[in-house]
């Protein structure tokens, strides 16, 4: 049901490391418009709390989401293909970068929306539950997202409900330029607490360590426990989002950068393997990439004329306004 291989684990790490690295170049490149939120450094939260779901289980992301859609399971290629605005995107090229979804692998979105996605995927697990499905979820959030009442909202009905939602907070410190001890008063373990709900924090750098303590919550959900929160402690290497690089925002100490960026999750989970198989992964993940971007440029743009396409569930197409 669950994946411990630490060969596997390592190689997720390293794909999402990669994936971003290759999209940062293509922001540069002007073939990713409007820029993305890299989510290098937290490797180890996506990688880590998606080995330890089910191939039904599923997952809700948030604006710097790429992380855990490629953990889930989706396909590089696509998603970088989507991530350009191509038609071979995981969603026809009109999801982008902050709202890719992959439903065939459990995943129902990424959100720009802060805090939303905890209230989508409390919905829908709820909803599968109710018709005797075996699954839980994962929603992943960021330490910004604990004052969202939205967020607190999905709390709740978690909790009353006992709907087996994991409730993920990847806590690096920062909200966009907002430290988080200038925005979040109390803990955030303090607002599981007021829900009744158990809370476990744990180093969000180790990709094993994020693994176990996910298998465990997992196990007692997946028995009747009701919601869990994870207070992962991680660390954002770069930007908030790539229009940084140009701006050149300064707002963290540049000591604190290097203190984060010495404990890297892909170098963590790399020393657990021999050097060779290390290697041997890292070449996999470059040709795996390289024939990403070389898909993802080769697929055309969407058709101006078919833009209001895809807006209703039944086929309907909507009309163009009227002058």
């Amino acid at each position: 049901m669950t994946d411990s291989d630490p060969v596997r684990l390592y190689r997720t790490v390293r794909l999402i490391r990669r994936f971003e690295e290759r999209a940062i170049e293509l922001v540069d490149a002007g073939e990713i418009v409007g820029g993305i939120h890299p989510y290098l450094g937290q490797e180890g939260v996506a990688a880590g709390v998606c080995a330890a779901l089910a191939a039904d289980d599923l997952v809700t992301g948030t604006h710097r989401g790429h992380g855990h859609v490629l953990a889930k399971g989706a396909d590089p290629a696509r998603m970088l293909a989507e991530l350009c605005g191509r038609v071979t995107g995981l969603n026809r090229g009109r999801g982008g970068s902050m709202h890719a979804a992959d439903f065939g692998v459990g995943v129902l979105g990424a959100n720009a929306i802060v805090g939303a996605a905890g209230a989508i995927l409390t919905g829908a697990v709820w909803e599968r539950r109710r018709r005797g499905a075996d699954v839980v979820g994962a929603t992943f959030f960021g330490d910004g997202a604990v004052n969202e009442g939205m967020l607190l909202e999905a709390f709740n009905l978690a909790a009353l409900w006992r709907v087996p939602v994991l409730f993920v907070c990847e806590n690096n410190g920062w909200a966009t330029t907002m430290p988080v001890a200038g925005a979040v008063a109390g803990t955030v373990a303090g607002r599981a607490a007021a829900f009744g709900m158990p809370a476990a924090a744990v180093d969000g750098q180790d990709p094993e360590a994020v693994r176990e303590v996910t298998a465990a919550a997992v196990a007692r959900m997946r028995a009747g426990g009701g919601p869990e929160l994870i207070e992962a402690h991680t660390y954002r290497f770069d930007a908030h989002h790539t229009f940084e690089h140009r701006v050149r925002l300064d707002y963290r100490p540049p000591q604190e950068v290097a203190a984060g960026r010495s404990r890297d999750p892909v170098d963590i989970q790399g020393a657990r393997l021999p050097p060779a198989v290390r290697a041997e992964v890292d070449a996999a993940v470059e040709a795996v990439l390289a024939a990403a971007v070389d898909f993802a440029l080769a697929g055309p743009h969407p058709d101006p004329a078919t833009a209001l396409d895809h807006l209703y569930a039944s086929g309907l197409t909507a009309r163009t306004g009227g002058g």
